[in-house]
């Protein structure tokens, strides 16, 4: 047993020394494979760094860059603030309008117009035909308008690429007869003739015609729109009026002068001359018949219906704004004042056949009934009978037109002849009165009350199924239910319609 014990030991003993030389070794290997670690480590965080430093500094640079870019698009392109009142709304018609005092601007003595060419609204055409009642154009910056049989309105600007539309400034493009205005964008000056005068102040292109004569299309194809396109400009506008009608013009002297206090030019016979302006509106129009629609119409300060008449009461100096309240009548000299309406009479067609009965029944309910045909007056003097009435009624037709000179609240009662004609008749004048802040009460005459029973009896389709002679067209509507038709009102059956309107004074 000791024997082995001492050989054991002897064999330790010598492998020691050999132990001990590989442990050194390997400490040495493991401080060299650490060392190496760290500075491969090092070298590969310090190169992140640098990238990321890099990227960092890439960053900063193109904020930067695009910081600048913003700041130079605030000075080179139009700004869209929405201003109030009277004011324009310029994210709908001016993102593209120049500034007060780049509209004030002076041309050169070269006649080259005003100079700001960045105003131009490059986001949107210049002239939008997209909706099938009329078009609209609008040029912002160096415009020049040549009259003449071939005239012409032209915007210079590098930034506009050539283009042309031929455009009917009418609010019906689509009646015939019309004569078109050429609108065009250029970039050169050089490509049209220098400004023979200039005015700072935006111009307006309309044509007259079409369907100017009738009353009621007076006001819906030219007076309304004509409101809705220039009263954003305060009356510093000036109207370039092709097929100008001097003696319709005169006749409504009095609103073209609230519309612009400068003279109107007959553009279509101002042959050599090339009126400049900083800004041209070329066309107008409205959305609906005989009103307007603020979400649809772009009238630059969301004039309504109601502002219209305000308007024309402040054009005429009418001096009713509201109608008789009866709870506030004082008794005069004994007697209660009474409300005064007015019936339309027609001379043609759709004539009440028992007018004295209507107005007995008038009467009968407590109203001053008034009945009148077409003015004898100056239109002037006729503007200020209307605006007397609280009440007034008519047949389905162009005189009902007068009701723009009611004072808001008042009421406007419709007689409705037969044939179904309630949509028709709202479209015209019911849903304008109700635009216009007035009242509205809708009276429809039945078939025993129209004159056409007695023409086709009730067994007939003109009697028996309006509908169907809707459907067979246009013509057979015109003619008859609107043409060849009187009323016999059933004053009974007439009576709950005065008293609705009497309450609606109360």
């Amino acid at each position: 047993m000791m024997r082995a014990e001492g050989k054991a030991a002897r064999s330790a003993n010598r492998s020691s020394p050999w132990k001990s030389s590989y442990v050194a070794y390997g400490l040495l290997l493991g401080s060299l494979l650490v060392l190496l670690y760290l500075m491969v480590s090092t070298q590969f965080s310090y190169s992140q760094k640098a990238t990321v430093d890099d990227a960092g500094r890439g960053m900063e640079e193109f904020s930067r860059e695009q910081e600048e870019e913003e700041k130079a698009k605030a000075h080179t392109e139009p700004s869209t603030p929405r201003r109030q009142g009277n004011e324009m709304k310029s994210d709908n018609w001016e993102a593209k309008s120049q500034a007060k005092n780049e509209e004030t601007a002076e041309s050169d003595k070269f006649g080259g117009g005003t100079d700001d060419y960045n105003n131009v609204a490059n986001t949107k055409p210049i002239c939008d035909t997209s909706f099938g009642k009329y078009d609209i154009c609008e040029l912002a910056g160096d415009t020049r308008a040549q009259g003449g049989p071939g005239a012409t309105v032209t915007l210079v600007s590098p930034r506009a690429p050539p283009k042309e539309w031929q455009i009917k400034p009418y609010s019906r493009k689509y009646l015939d007869g019309l004569k078109a205005v050429t609108v065009k964008s250029v970039p050169n000056p050089g490509d049209v003739p220098q400004c023979t005068t200039q005015l700072n102040i935006p111009a307006m292109v309309i044509e007259l015609g079409g369907l100017t004569g009738n009353y009621w299309h007076d006001f819906t194809d030219v007076l309304v729109p004509l409101f809705i396109g220039a009263r954003r400009f305060n009356g510093e506008v000036q109207l370039l009026v092709v097929n100008l009608l001097p003696f319709w013009v005169d006749r409504y002297k009095r609103i073209f002068g609230q519309i612009s206090r400068h003279d109107i030019v007959d553009f279509e016979n101002d042959d050599g001359a090339v009126r400049c302006y900083p800004h041209v509106v070329v066309g107008y129009g409205s959305r609906k018949e005989f009103t307007i629609d603020p979400s649809l119409d772009e009238t630059g300060g969301d004039y309504t219906m109601v502002d219209f008449t305000k308007f024309l009461r402040h054009a005429y100096s009418l001096p009713r704004d509201r109608p008789i309240k009866l709870g506030d009548v004082r008794p005069l000299g004994g007697r209660r004042r009474r409300p005064r309406m007015i019936i339309l009479e027609r001379t043609n067609s759709r004539k009440i056949l028992n007018l004295p009965e209507v107005i007995a029944a008038a009467e009968a309910a407590g109203f001053k009934v008034i009945v009148a045909g077409r003015p004898k007056a100056s239109y002037d003097e006729f503007t200020r009978e209307m605006n007397s009435f609280d009440v007034m009624v008519g047949v389905h037709g162009a005189g009902l037109t007068n009701c723009v000179y009611l004072p808001t609240g008042a009421v406007l009662l419709q007689i409705v002849p037969y044939g179904r004609l309630e949509e028709i008749a709202r479209t015209d004048f019911g849903d304008p009165a109700r635009d216009m802040g007035l009242r509205y009460i809708e009276y429809s005459v039945a078939a025993e009350e129209s004159s056409l029973m007695g023409v086709f009896g009730k067994e007939h389709p003109m009697i028996k199924d309006p509908a169907a002679i809707h459907l067979s067209g246009w013509g057979n509507v015109a003619e008859w239910y609107l043409g060849k038709q009187d009323v016999r009102i059933n004053v009974e059956r007439f009576r709950p319609s005065l008293l609705r309107a009497l309450e609606h004074l109360q």
